[in-house]
C-alpha cells in the first residue's frame, strides 16, 4: 500500500473532519467526517478545495482570504486560519489547521486538512453567542480560539458598547474551565474599601455591620473565570492590591489572617487607552503588562458595518422573540449609513426605540429615531413632529446616551441623578409608552386628558 493509501485510510478513522490535497489545491481525499459535515455527502475527490469551500474560482489567497495551503507550502510548516465555508447548512465559521506531510522523496507531497466548525459564533442572525461575518469579525474570532484553550490571560480593548462580556463569556465558554463559574468583577466607581471586600471578602467583625463571614469574588470565581470590566477605572491606589493578586495567586480576606490560594482564569476589559495612561502615570506599567499578555480588540460597529443588518435582525430577535419584526429596504440603509457612536448597546436602543414605534411587524425607515437621519436635533421633535411626552422623553434618553456613547455613568452624572436613577426613569417611560393606547398614536389635532 502506498504512503498516500496509508494516510487516506487512515483519515477514514478519525472523528473530526479532514481532508487530504495535494500541492495544486486538489482534494484528493476525504473522510466521512467531512463527507457528512461540510460536503452534504457529495463526492469532492477531484475538485479544488477553494471551489468547494468557497465557491471561488482561484485559490484564496488569490480572493482576498488568507490561504493555509500556499503558506505552508512556501514555509514548510502547519498553517491554522479561520475562514467562512460553504456548508449544506449556509456559510460557517470553520477553524482550519493545515498539515504539510512529507511522501517518500524527502518534500512536502500532501497536505492534511482538519477543519473544526465554530460553535460559539454564528453567521446567522442567533438568540445566543457571537454574531458576524465581517473581517474584522473573523479576525477578532480567531484570536478568541488561539487563547481560549489556553491559560492565558486575555485584555479586551475597545470602545463601550462592542460586546466585551459577551467576548469574555465565549472565551470561558471554550476554555477547559466552561464548567466552572463566570465572575464579573465591575471595577468602575469601586472605593478601596468596596474593593477589598468585594474582591476578596471580609471575616466576621472585620469591619462595622460585618455581621458573618463573606466570601469574595475571587474565591467565588475558583475553577472558573474572574471577567475584570473596565480595569482602566481602577484608581492607581488600588491597583497594587490587583497586581499582588494576580503576581502571588493569593490573598486574604478582610479581618483575616489566613492566605488562600486563588484558582482562576483571568479576563479584563477596557474601552480606555492603557498604554496612554501607563505613559501618563495614571496606570501601573508592571499591571499593564501583566494583564496585556494577549489583547484581542473588539471592532467598533463602523468598522464592522457589513454585519450592521445581521446584528439588528439577531437583536430583534433577542428583543421579542415571540414577534418576527422585520426590516424595511430603506430601515437597513439607514442602518447600515449610520455610525453608531455607542455601538451595538446603541443599535439595541435604535431597535427598541423602533419597535415601540412600529404598529406592524415591519420596521420602516420613519421609525428610526432621527439621528440615522443626520437630523443635528436627534430626539427632539419639531413643530410638525408633536409626540407624545413619553415618546419624547425616550427620544432624549436615547439621543443623549448616544452622546455619551453608552457611557450611563458619564450621563447621569451630568444630568445631575445617578446611574441607578437613569436606568429606572428609561424603563419607566418604556413602560408607560408601551402602555399607551394605539388610537392615541393616530390620533391628529387633539390633544387626551391627562387623567
Amino acid at each position: 500500500m502506498s504512503p498516500a493509501n496509508e494516510l487516506i485510510d487512515f483519515l477514514e478513522t478519525q472523528p473530526d473532519a479532514q481532508i487530504v490535497m495535494g500541492a495544486d489545491y486538489r482534494i484528493l481525499a476525504a473522510n466521512a467526517a467531512y463527507r457528512r459535515i461540510y460536503a452534504g455527502n457529495r463526492n469532492v475527490v477531484g475538485r479544488f478545495c477553494y471551489a468547494v469551500s468557497h465557491g471561488y474560482s482561484r485559490p484564496c489567497d488569490e480572493c482576498g482570504e488568507s490561504c493555509p495551503l500556499a503558506a505552508s507550502r512556501a514555509s514548510g510548516e502547519p498553517r491554522r486560519v479561520l475562514h467562512l465555508h460553504h456548508t449544506p447548512r449556509g456559510e460557517e465559521h470553520v477553524d482550519v489547521e493545515l498539515t504539510p506531510i512529507t511522501g517518500a522523496s524527502g518534500k512536502v507531497e500532501y497536505f492534511v486538512e482538519r477543519m473544526l466548525t465554530v460553535r460559539e459564533a454564528s453567521s446567522f442572525p442567533a438568540l445566543n453567542g457571537l454574531v458576524g461575518k465581517s473581517p474584522a469579525f473573523n479576525r477578532m474570532l480567531e484570536l478568541i480560539r488561539r487563547v481560549a484553550p489556553s491559560g492565558t490571560a486575555a485584555l479586551l480593548l475597545g470602545e463601550s458598547g462592542t460586546g466585551k462580556e459577551l467576548v469574555a463569556q465565549a472565551i470561558h465558554q471554550q476554555s477547559g474551565r466552561e464548567h466552572g463559574p463566570f465572575v464579573v468583577v465591575e471595577c468602575s466607581g469601586l472605593t478601596e474599601t468596596l474593593f477589598e471586600s468585594e474582591l476578596f471578602g471580609y471575616e466576621k467583625g472585620a469591619f462595622t455591620g460585618a455581621g458573618q463571614r463573606k466570601i469574595g469574588l475571587v474565591e467565588s470565581a475558583s475553577g472558573g473565570t474572574l471577567f475584570l470590566d473596565e480595569v482602566g477605572d481602577i484608581p492607581l491606589g488600588l491597583q497594587v492590591k490587583l497586581l499582588r493578586l494576580l503576581e502571588t495567586g493569593t490573598f486574604r480576606r478582610v479581618g483575616g489572617v489566613e492566605t488562600l490560594r486563588a484558582d482562576f482564569r483571568l479576563i479584563a476589559a477596557t474601552h480606555r487607552d492603557l498604554k496612554a495612561m501607563v505613559e501618563r502615570g495614571s496606570f501601573r506599567r508592571d499591571l499593564y503588562y501583566r494583564l496585556s499578555v494577549f489583547p484581542i480588540h473588539l471592532p467598533a460597529l463602523r468598522e464592522r458595518r457589513a454585519d450592521i443588518v445581521l446584528l439588528a435582525e439577531t437583536l430583534l430577535a433577542r428583543l421579542s422573540p415571540g414577534r418576527p419584526y422585520t426590516l424595511s429596504e430603506a430601515a437597513r440603509a439607514r442602518l447600515q449609513a449610520y455610525d453608531y457612536p455607542g455601538n451595538i448597546r446603541e443599535l439595541r436602543n435604535v431597535l427598541e426605540r423602533a419597535m415601540l414605534m412600529a404598529d406592524g411587524d415591519s420596521l420602516l425607515a420613519e421609525h428610526l429615531p432621527p439621528e440615522l437621519n443626520g437630523d443635528a436635533a436627534a430626539g427632539m421633535p419639531g413643530v410638525e413632529d408633536i409626540v407624545p411626552l413619553q415618546t419624547a422623553e425616550l427620544r432624549y434618553l436615547q439621543w443623549a446616551l448616544a452622546r455619551h456613547r453608552g457611557d450611563r455613568k458619564t450621563l447621569a452624572r451630568q444630568l445631575g441623578i445617578s446611574e441607578r436613577t437613569l436606568y429606572q426613569q428609561a424603563g419607566a417611560v418604556r413602560r408607560r409608552k408601551a402602555a399607551q393606547p394605539t388610537s392615541w398614536s393616530r390620533t391628529k389635532g387633539r390633544i387626551p386628558p391627562l387623567s
